[in-house]
């Protein structure tokens, strides 16, 4: 296992959960966090003191060829999360979205080459194959760009295959499937659901009920990618972290509804809608090369997951950052 290893987009959801991860293992830990002029360094500034007194912070912008390169030095392993995520916001905004997801892991990549010893893991996303032409769906499926978002992925996703073909780079990519957790934003589903019946709301304000999400807990997501980087194993390789479980919006949203205001009603709300041909309509992922290649498997169930959801997001502290009455992309 690595001695040290670098996080980008450590400030973010996933990013933060590996952290800590990480620092359980007993691995120093380079934490890359989006530089801004409140010196805000995302969850991590909510993490116990003792906890942000182990990570060497190092603010920049992965959009930044210097910044990235200074980042690397010294480092075993990097972990590549860095990236702009919100699939609505990408039909506003697709330029940064390349500037950010694609040109930021060329940054990521470059670096590692010229420094010609850091094993890299790029983080995809299931996005990129768009609605299943088959389940489960591996990692031989194609791929379908159905929003700028995925389009800027699959090309990060070529960058890093290219690199391990052309300079012998050491890259693998991981696409996870749809994970969930504590601290993800209130623009994802779960967070969405729970924390409009929590603040008492009724309907219940949600987008198209029929496409199936393919869930995975972030506990389970994040000691995938620690298993897949840390292995010899998987080197060039593009893997998925599926659940190999399927459950629809509309199941999804009437087992959290019962869990907190069971008869809440729900609207399908217009302006929560993708375009039409942009909906990725079924998500269900094949997580058997993965299993093969390092023993691993989901230990958090769906119903767990949800509960230990719940009971975060209940937290008034936690809640406090979550407007639930507003709609952001």
């Amino acid at each position: 296992m690595a001695k040290r290893a670098l996080v980008t987009g450590a400030d973010g959801f996933i990013g933060s959960h590996l952290v800590e991860a990480l620092l359980r293992q007993n691995v120093d830990v380079r934490a890359f966090v989006m530089y801004n002029s409140f010196s805000s360094n995302g969850w991590l500034d909510r993490l116990p003191k003792s906890v942000r007194k182990a990570i060497d912070i190092f603010p920049g912008d992965i959009r930044d060829a210097q910044r990235v390169n200074e980042a690397l030095e010294g480092v075993d392993a990097v972990f590549h999360l860095a990236a702009l995520i919100s699939i609505p916001y990408s039909y506003r905004s697709p330029a940064s979205y390349m500037a950010v997801n694609v040109d930021g892991t060329l940054n990521v990549l470059e670096a590692a080459k010229q420094q010609a010893r850091q094993k890299v893991l790029v983080v995809s996303s299931s996005e990129v194959y768009g609605t299943a032409q088959y389940v489960p769906i591996d990692e031989q499926h194609p791929v379908h760009a159905q929003s700028p978002y995925s389009a800027s992925k699959i090309a990060a996703e070529s960058l890093a295959t290219a690199y391990w073909s052309s300079f012998d780079t050491p890259v693998t990519v991981v696409r996870p499937f749809n994970t969930y957790g504590p601290r993800q934003s209130a623009r994802a589903i779960i967070p969405t659901i729970i924390t409009q019946l929590l603040q008492g709301e009724s309907p219940l304000h949600l987008g198209d009920l029929r496409p199936s999400r393919d869930l995975t807990y972030v506990s389970d997501t994040v000691q995938a990618m620690i298993q897949v980087l840390f292995s010899e194993a998987t080197t060039g390789k593009t893997l998925n972290i599926a659940s190999e479980q399927e459950i629809s919006i509309g199941e999804l949203a009437q087992r959290i509804i019962d869990k907190i205001q069971p008869g809440t009603p729900i609207v399908q709300d217009r302006l929560r809608m993708r375009p039409p041909k942009s909906e990725v309509e079924r998500l269900l992922g094949s997580g058997q090369q993965l299993s093969t290649l390092v023993n691993w498997t989901p230990n958090v169930d769906l119903n767990t997951g949800l509960d230990r959801c719940i009971e975060w997001y209940g937290n008034p502290r936690h809640l406090a950052g979550f407007q639930s009455d507003h709609y952001y992309f």
